[in-house]
């Protein structure tokens, strides 16, 4: 995260508070799946196949493969229009939620929340660096890891304030996470609708930032 500016750091806390937005949405949406936490729905596959609980294993199993295909979606527009060009990542990501949002209001949540994984699979891929996730933004146990060994660092010597742009990734998905939940209980699935808005929003605010840096 060090090598990244503080306006980056701030896009990557506020994906990553959208990521926990989302997945509440989706976890009560699904009945306790996750739309970007696959570590909980690996388990909860696990679970499934030990127990023979096979519709569960299948869910979790389903979920998974899509966030995959999401992940190689965003992966590829990365690749194809740079790395550099956020914006691209974002847009598509804007365009699964909005579809995802739309399904979802139309009664078809099952097709909505295939897209809505999807979209959180492409996320991971607007900090994209060499074909590696530079900064994971649906995921926190890699960045609490991160944080414990910057804050053993400082304590060792080292930087001292290195730990908190992971402190502010995972304090955006938890906090994001409980707006999500707020807002499913007023809003069921329609609180899909800010996410998509908020996404968007960024897309513009990012690409017109590209544009102004072409221009430099």
């Amino acid at each position: 995260m060090k090598d990244y500016s503080r306006r980056g750091v701030m896009l990557a806390a506020t994906l990553s508070a959208l990521a926990g937005y989302v997945d509440a949405v989706g976890f009560m949406t699904l009945g306790g799946f996750f739309v970007s936490f696959m570590s909980g729905n690996s388990t909860r596959l696990g679970v499934g196949l030990a127990m023979g609980q096979w519709e569960q294993a299948g869910v979790a199993f389903g979920l998974i493969a899509l966030f995959v295909v999401g992940v190689v979606i965003g992966a590829t527009v990365a690749r194809r229009f740079g790395e550099g060009r956020r914006s691209a990542v974002l847009a598509v990501e804007s365009v699964l939620l909005l579809a995802g949002a739309g399904l979802c209001a139309m009664g078809w949540r099952e097709a909505g929340m295939v897209a809505v994984v999807m979209a959180m699979g492409v996320e991971n891929a607007v900090f994209q660096r060499q074909g590696d996730v530079g900064v994971g933004l649906t995921y926190m146990t890699g960045t609490l890891v991160r944080m414990g060994q910057r804050i053993a660092s400082a304590l060792h010597g080292g930087a001292c304030w290195e730990w908190t742009p992971f402190l502010m990734l995972w304090v955006g998905l938890a906090v994001g996470g409980a707006i999500g939940a707020i807002s499913f209980l007023r809003l069921d699935v329609l609180a899909l609708w800010p996410a998509f808005a908020v996404v968007a929003g960024l897309t513009l605010a990012v690409r017109r930032a590209e544009v102004r840096a072409e221009r430099a």
